[in-house]
C-alpha cells in the first residue's frame, strides 16, 4: 500500500473571496477553493510540471527534478542540470493526499532532462515527451562542430525524445527520437541536427490523429526559435512534419500547447521572447496543413494550458513572472475567439521570485479542477503545488 502525506500550504476557505466575472452566455467563472502543495522536498528544486487523470480516477502529477543546489552553498539552482531527472507522484483522494516517494520515470543516461509532459490517450497509453541537456568538459566544448546551442558552461543542447507506457506510467519503454524539423539549425553534441522538442501539452484529435507543436533554432544569430507542427497517425509512435506553425524575424516562439475547438480548428498557444512577455495564438482551420498569421492576445504571461470544461468553455492558465509573481487564468469560449477581452483570474500572487509558473489543468471530476504548477513561497525551494477549483 503507497503512503500517503497531507501537504496542504497556504489553505484558502472555500467561502473566501475570489475574482468572480461574467463570461460569455452570462456563466460565471470557476471559485478557487484550496492552495495545496503536491510535492516538497527540500533537497531538490522541483519544477515543470504535467498531469494527467487515469480512467480509475487517479491523479498523476510529472515533473522535473534536480538537486537543490543551494543546500551545498552554491548560488542558486539552475533550469539545466546534470542529475535532473524526471519522476511522477500520484492521488487517489480527489488531490488531498499524495504520494510521498515520487516514482522514477526516466533519467537520461546521457544529459538532465527536462519538463515531461503527459498525454493519455483515450486507449490509456501514456505518452511523455522531453528533451535533454549534454554537460561537456572544456575541450570537448571546443572540439564541438558548429553550430550548437550552450546553455550554461558546458551544457550543450542535445534535443528531444519521447517515452511510452502501456501500463499506466507503471513502466516506460523509449526514448525515441522524434524528427528534425527542417528549419533546426543547431547541431547537438554528435554533430547531428537536434531532434524536435518542446515544453507543452499535445492533444489527441477527434480523429484519432496526434498533434504536438514542437520549437526549432530557426536562427542562430541572433538565437530565435520558431514552432512547428508535427502529427502522428499511429498514437505517438512516429511522428511527421507538418508545417510551420509561427516565426518572426526579431521574436521568438516557443514551448506551446496546443489544443482542438468544437469546430475543429487547431489553436496554439504559444509563449514569445522580445515580445515584452505577451502571450500569442495561432490558429489552423484545415486540420493542421496551415496557420493562420499569430496574433497577440492582448496580456502578459507564460506558458498556458487550454483544459476543456464540461460547458466547452477553455480554461487558459500561464505563469505571471512580473509582480506580484504567481498564477493566473481565463476562461475563453469555445473556440477561443474571445481571448482579447476574456477577464483574468488570479489564482496565486504571492510568489518570491520569477522562478515559478508552468501550469497545468485537468477535471478531476465534474464539477473540479486541478491546476497543477511550480511554485515559491517566502525565500523557500521550488515544489509542486496546485490549486483546486470549483466549477459553477
Amino acid at each position: 500500500m503507497r503512503s500517503f502525506s497531507l501537504l496542504i500550504l497556504g489553505l484558502a476557505s472555500a467561502t473566501a473571496a475570489f475574482a468572480v466575472a461574467a463570461a460569455e452566455g452570462g456563466a460565471t467563472l470557476p471559485r478557487k477553493v484550496r492552495d495545496l502543495v503536491i510535492y516538497h522536498d527540500a533537497r531538490f528544486h522541483s519544477a515543470f510540471p504535467s498531469v494527467v487523470v487515469r480512467p480509475d480516477g487517479e491523479l498523476m502529477v510529472a515533473f522535473r527534478r534536480a538537486p537543490n543546489r543551494k543546500a551545498f552553498g552554491e548560488s542558486k539552482n539552475n533550469h539545466v542540470d546534470p542529475s535532473s531527472h524526471l519522476v511522477s507522484v500520484r492521488s487517489r483522494d480527489g488531490g488531498a493526499t499524495w504520494s510521498q516517494n515520487p516514482d522514477l520515470i526516466f533519467a537520461h543516461p546521457l544529459g538532465g532532462s527536462q519538463d515531461p509532459c503527459l498525454l493519455q490517450l483515450r486507449d490509456g497509453t501514456l505518452l511523455c515527451t522531453s528533451y535533454f541537456w549534454m554537460f561537456l568538459r572544456p575541450d570537448g566544448v571546443a572540439a564541438l562542430r558548429q553550430p550548437y546551442f550552450q546553455d550554461y558552461p558546458g551544457a550543450i543542447f542535445a534535443g528531444g525524445y519521447f517515452l511510452r507506457s502501456t501500463d499506466g506510467g507503471q513502466r516506460w519503454s523509449g526514448p525515441y527520437t522524434p524528427p528534425r524539423v527542417p528549419s533546426e539549425k543547431y547541431l547537438d553534441p554528435y554533430g547531428e541536427v537536434v531532434p524536435a522538442y518542446n515544453r507543452g501539452a499535445l492533444i489527441e484529435g477527434r480523429d484519432g490523429r496526434l498533434f504536438w507543436v514542437v520549437a526549432a533554432h530557426a536562427v542562430t544569430a541572433p538565437r530565435l526559435t520558431s514552432t512547428a507542427l508535427l502529427i502522428s497517425a499511429d498514437q505517438g509512435k512516429t511522428w511527421t512534419y507538418s508545417c510551420d506553425v509561427a516565426s518572426d524575424g526579431k521574436a521568438s516562439f516557443n514551448e506551446t500547447s496546443i489544443y482542438e475547438t468544437p469546430k475543429g480548428d487547431l489553436v496554439a498557444f504559444l509563449r514569445t521572447a522580445a515580445l515584452e512577455d505577451q502571450a500569442c495564438i495561432a490558429r489552423s482551420t484545415d486540420g493542421g496543413k496551415s496557420f493562420q498569421p499569430w496574433e497577440r492576445m492582448g496580456f502578459q504571461g507564460h506558458p498556458l494550458h487550454a483544459l476543456r470544461l464540461p460547458d466547452q468553455r477553455v480554461l487558459l492558465t500561464y505563469g505571471y513572472r512580473h509582480k506580484p509573481y504567481g498564477i493566473r487564468a481565463r476562461v475563453l469560449n469555445a473556440e477561443c475567439t474571445d481571448f482579447a477581452t476574456a477577464p483574468e483570474m488570479v489564482l496565486r500572487d504571492d510568489g518570491t521570485t520569477t522562478d515559478l509558473g508552468y501550469p497545468w489543468s485537468v477535471m478531476v471530476d465534474s464539477n473540479h479542477v486541478l491546476v497543477a504548477y511550480y511554485h515559491n513561497v517566502g525565500g523557500g525551494i521550488q515544489h509542486i503545488a496546485g490549486t483546486l477549483l470549483e466549477l459553477r
